[in-house]
């Protein structure tokens, strides 16, 4: 039956129908449209959900400091210079029957690559504006080719259910308005305000003004060194600068990360309607991408247990995030390829761009591909068939790409990466009991529990052995290794911010698609009833909740409880689970009482991110916490609120956070209080009247309140100044991390370069003509950017150095013989 499935030829929605059969009406379309659906409805209808998007967008853009005319420019050059000209390019190479909002989406992906290469380029050249060259040649070739032009029409749309376009307006509302409340509400715009942001997200912005004037790029906070990272999400954000006039700190901090999130909300979509063939198998897939997590059945700080994924990481991690897209447009490619396109050459050219861009954005992604096309492969000679062209020509461009970021984007770097097995459950245990430390036999506990939420999270994969033929299909192959591999990298690797879990969470779309067509085959095979199944999703989100409010377990826990409490929550869920299962089966069958338990335990894990937030809202009502514990209101402590950034290596790139281990000294957050006034403003002016290629020296080097040890997270001079500066903070550096080990805080970790280090200090606590000669004719400083704020110890700069700004507790000097740009 699954193979004749297989055969039949495809409708526009990608369902299957037999030879000489009627079509009939696509899953979700109205019965009073006929074939009019998600893209054919009428004209007010279709825009309005977008319209209404857009509107709350901007009010809320606007409510959080962006101005009126920087929205307007931003919003044009991602309309006009990347998503028009990106669709019009799909539509030319990739033709498919596709709704107005997947091809927009597509062509943002595809606009994002080109730009990035084309910006490049133009950097290399001196002249970042050519950049809009690709974008006008673009135009330009799809009015003047005759064959081209019914490109801007395009074909007809999918029929498909008049929700569709609400759901995914609805969908990507939530992610601004979680996003507004989540980071932008504590992410001000503003000095001092602007310096409690996260320690990445100075770094991040230091490496866009890196990127806006040299190209090859280096780590602007300590002057020569290699920057071996994942750069281009930065190009792409120095490139809108320059194109806009939009500073790149609201591009950062408000605008850059938006058209991401919603385009990533279309191709989830996408994906889960080619591999399931419905529209309610792609709704589940959105609503898994989004929300999907370990379910928490804790209160208290579910931040500790619960997070990761789209939420958590999509303003933090701008790599992670444009990542993310482009892996899903290649994903989207390579399905066709595999399945339905073997010799499309057009399709292969669109997606050897996208793996360029990729590998450069972030090359996590690479070795998750190369698993996903390596078990495809494996599956089919298990078979007994050869590796078909497609998935050896797959292969062989990610290893071309992996061999590329490795020897020449990232230089070998290991940044911190180690083989550490467990290690991010160990940091777990330690989290949720309190404890120092973990011994031996904590490890099997805490995996036991691990391997309980991911059964609930993906049981529904298993729905596929109702149809054994669907398990051995490319695609779904395809998706489970990639998620295969996610889960193995996090469970063998060790960083010190956790960034092995960036592997995990790369690949939770592809296992929630998969989940997704398991629970519908299930869902079909039962025989069961809309109804049924929503009463079992129902009785999953009530145990959601229900489970962890009569335990009673609140993270982390009190000092004197027992860590066995922990277990408690979970033996619930399963003893809850199988009773009901056996209930339900001596009631109404096995079939019946299999797919309502994974339906219920789906609805459990699959928005288990979202359960968590909640539970704890709800645990400031309904409990006091324990004198040791996290107060529910406070922000969840997870690894990717402090993430960062440092690749790995190609095959093992991450960001390079540097969250302390559970040996550094416990700290709390910079305080605007503890920010001296002025920062922002010395930076700015230092930006006016100084030249791109002028180097600058700098007594800040530790984060405010963090001196000592110093956490060497700090990167803000190079940021607001956007100049390379010959010591500021080393945290983020290849050399650093190459230190590292477990049990060390890479933050604290001593400048490599002492000699170096005493020289640059040496300017602002015992200046003389000697040293300021020092550092201008052998390392090129010409400015010295001095942070003046109480308790500071500093010489007499002024003798030796001509003061030239002043503003708060920052000064801004010329060193002799330098004349002002």
């Amino acid at each position: 039956m699954d193979k004749a499935m297989e055969k039949m030829p495809r409708t526009a929605s990608g369902s299957r129908t037999a030879p000489g059969r009627a079509v009939p009406p696509t899953e979700g379309a109205s019965a009073a449209g006929g074939a009019r659906g998600a893209g054919q409805g009428r004209p007010l209808t279709r825009w309005l959900p977008a319209a209404a998007l857009a509107a709350f967008t901007a009010a809320v853009l606007i409510r959080y400091g962006v101005s009126g005319a920087d929205l307007a420019l931003f919003a044009g050059y991602v309309t006009l210079g990347l998503a028009l000209p990106g669709m019009l390019t799909v539509r030319a190479l990739y033709g498919r029957s596709r709704t107005l909002a997947e091809e927009v989406a597509l062509g943002l992906s595809l606009g994002y690559a080109v730009e990035i290469l084309a910006y490049i380029g133009a950097r290399a050249a001196g002249l970042p504006l050519l950049v809009l060259a690709w974008p006008l040649a673009t135009y330009a070739a799809f009015l003047a080719v005759p064959s081209l032009r019914r490109h801007w029409r395009g074909g007809p749309p999918p029929a498909g259910p008049w929700w569709w376009p609400s759901f995914l307006a609805l969908v990507t509302a939530a992610l601004v308005a979680w996003s507004a409340v989540k980071f932008f509400a504590t992410h001000a715009v503003a000095w001092p305000a602007l310096g409690t942001a996260a320690p990445d997200m100075p770094f991040h912005l230091a490496l866009i003004g890196e990127l806006r004037h040299h190209m090859p790029p280096m780590v602007p906070m300590v002057a020569g060194e290699p920057l071996a990272y994942h750069w281009f999400v930065y190009a792409h954000l120095a490139a809108t600068s320059w194109v806009t006039g939009v500073e790149p700190l609201i591009l950062l901090f408000r605008l850059g990360v938006l058209p991401m999130l919603a385009a990533l909300v279309v191709l989830a979509g996408l994906t889960g309607r080619r591999l399931t063939r419905t529209w309610s198998g792609a709704a589940v897939t959105v609503v898994g991408t989004v929300l999907v997590g370990a379910p928490s059945l804790y209160l208290g700080a579910n931040g500790l247990f619960t997070w990761g994924g789209i939420p958590d990481t999509a303003w933090i991690s701008p790599t992670q995030t444009l990542g993310a897209l482009l892996f899903a447009a290649v994903v989207l490619v390579l399905l066709d390829l595999l399945e339905d396109r073997p010799r499309d050459v057009r399709a292969w050219c669109l997606a050897g761009v996208l793996l360029v861009a990729l590998t450069g954005a972030k090359a996590t992604y690479l070795p998750l591909l190369g698993a996903g096309l390596a078990v495809v492969a494996a599956v089919r000679v298990v078979r007994g068939r050869r590796p078909s062209r497609p998935v050896l020509a797959g292969l062989a461009l990610t290893a071309a790409c992996v061999l590329f970021a490795q020897f020449v984007l990232f230089g070998r770097a290991r940044q911190g990466l180690v083989v550490d097995p467990f290690s991010f459950m160990r940091h777990t245990w330690n989290e949720l009991t309190g404890a120092a430390g973990t011994t031996a036999g904590d490890v099997p506990g805490i995996a036991a529990i691990h391997l309980i939420c991911w059964l609930v999270t993906w049981l529904g994969i298993a729905g596929l052995a109702a149809r054994p033929g669907q398990l051995t299909r490319p695609a779904v192959t395809l998706m489970l290794g990639i998620g295969g591999a996610g889960l193995a990298a996090a469970l063998l690797f060790g960083h010190p911010g956790r960034s092995q879990l960036f592997f995990l969470w790369g690949g939770y779309p592809y296992l929630a698609a998969v989940t997704a067509w398991g629970l519908l085959v299930l869902v079909r095979w039962a025989g069961l009833s809309a109804r049924a199944a929503a009463a079992a999703a129902g009785a999953g989100l009530a145990a959601a909740y229900l489970v962890p409010l009569l335990c009673g377990v609140t993270i982390p826990l009190a000092p004197g409880l027992d860590p066995r409490l922990l277990y408690r929550p979970y033996l619930v869920l399963v003893a809850a689970a199988v009773t009901a299962a056996v209930l339900l089966a001596l009631w109404r069958g096995v079939r019946h009482a299999a797919a309502l338990v994974v339906v219920a335990l789906a609805a459990v894990g699959l928005p288990a991110y979202g359960h968590a937030r909640v539970l704890s809202a709800l645990d400031g009502f309904v409990s006091a916490p324990a004198p040791s514990s996290v107060p529910s209101s406070a922000p969840p402590s997870a690894p990717s609120s402090a993430p960062s950034s440092a690749p790995s290596s190609a095959t093992a790139s991450t960001t390079a956070s540097t969250t302390a281990s559970t040996t550094a000294p416990a700290r709390g957050p910079v305080t605007e209080r503890m920010i001296p006034e002025g920062g922002l403003t010395a930076g700015r002016w230092l930006r006016a009247h100084s030249a791109p290629g002028d180097l600058v020296a700098t007594n800040a080097h530790c984060r405010w309140g963090r001196e000592n040890p110093c956490d060497s997270r700090f990167p803000w001079v190079a940021a607001l100044a956007e100049r390379r500066v010959l010591v500021e903070g080393w945290a983020y550096t290849a050399a650093n991390l190459s230190r590292w080990r477990p049990g060390l805080p890479p933050e604290s970790l001593p400048f490599w370069d002492r000699d170096l280090l005493a020289l640059n200090d040496a300017a602002f606590r015992a200046p003389s003509a000697k040293v300021m000669s020092e550092l201008r004719e052998r390392h090129g400083v010409r400015w010295l950017f001095a942070e003046e704020r109480p308790g500071t110890s500093l010489g007499r700069i002024g003798d030796f150095a001509t003061l030239r700004f002043r503003s708060g507790g920052y000064a801004v000097y010329l060193l002799p013989g330098s004349s002002p740009s």
